[in-house]
């Protein structure tokens, strides 16, 4: 991103950083919403919120619903949709329902080092020593974390279920995203983000047919009583985090984005403390002081 002004990059990495607050707020929400409503289910309905929400966004702004645009770039466009959020974030609650908001919070930190990898192999992105060291201090930051895991005590099956879900999804995730960067700069970050979501929309409203129990699947979002944490879930995670990350995708290299955006682990984890009750210790403390070491040093190269 050589000859880029400084003010474009600070914006995107501004951004990534916002999306992984919006994110946050957004899995204490899911946590709230995923005891009563399957993790499909709850895909598909904060996917078609979320879409609710755009569609007037890009109207308001003047944004073309269906602009020029070569057909590789929309399709790309879609399958990122499909990988990063149908499957992904199906994914992710699941790992959600087994481990708790701070838990699936420590898995989460493999987002990052996911997005480095591919960004090495396929967009041929290089991170400095210093970014490297931030990449780090973010990494052992998330990973400190997990030193609450033994006090959890979860089901030796569940935990290894969950992490693996969570595993998966960080790597879906990453994939999508990555995928479609060379793509970001030729679009409206709006645009990109509708199209994104509907493929996700449409694979999981595909899928839900094929469900044996998809009477039982689908039945709890046509019951008012979970859209009190499902509505502002959608609009936290469908809309604006998706919104913010996709534009600091666009604007800052995609390895630097996927680092401060990983901070989204570190606010999980106080917004849980906060409104789950799940424990906040002195490690956990201390976790939140080395994401913002670490993220300080990302953005500064």
């Amino acid at each position: 991103m050589s000859g880029q002004p400084s003010s474009v990059r600070f914006l995107g990495e501004s951004l990534a950083l916002a999306s992984g607050l919006a994110w946050a707020v957004a899995v204490v929400l899911f946590r709230v919403s995923g005891r009563t409503v399957h993790p499909v289910a709850l895909n598909l309905g904060k996917n078609v919120l979320g879409l609710a929400l755009l569609v007037p966004t890009l109207v308001l702004l003047g944004e073309p619903l269906a602009p020029a645009v070569p057909a590789a770039t929309t399709g790309l466009l879609v399958l990122s949709g499909v990988l990063g959020i149908a499957v992904s974030d199906t994914l992710f609650f699941n790992a959600l329902n087994r481990l708790g908001a701070s838990l699936t919070a420590v898995v989460d930190c493999f987002y990052s080092p996911f997005v480095i990898v591919l960004s090495f192999a396929f967009l041929g992105e290089r991170l400095t020593l210093i970014q490297l060291a931030g990449a780090g201090l973010v990494v052992s930051a998330v990973l400190t974390v997990s030193k609450e895991g033994k006090a959890e005590k979860l089901d030796p099956r569940e935990l290894a279920a969950g992490i693996a879900y969570g595993v998966a999804a960080m790597f879906f995730t990453a994939l999508g995203i990555v995928m479609v960067k060379p793509v970001l700069g030729t679009v409206s970050v709006y645009w990109a983000t509708l199209v994104r979501m509907a493929g996700g929309t449409a694979a999981l409203a595909l899928l839900v047919p094929a469900l044996k129990s998809r009477r039982a699947v689908v039945g709890p979002l046509f019951d008012r009583r979970n859209w009190k944490a499902l509505v502002p879930a959608a609009f936290f995670g469908s809309y604006l985090s998706l919104l913010l990350w996709t534009g600091g995708m666009k604007y800052a290299p995609a390895s630097v984005a996927a680092i401060l955006s990983q901070l989204n682990s570190i606010f999980i984890v106080v917004i849980a403390a906060i409104f789950l009750r799940e424990r906040l210790t002195g490690w956990k403390a201390l976790a939140v002081a080395l994401a913002f070491a670490g993220a300080w040093l990302a953005a500064n190269p």
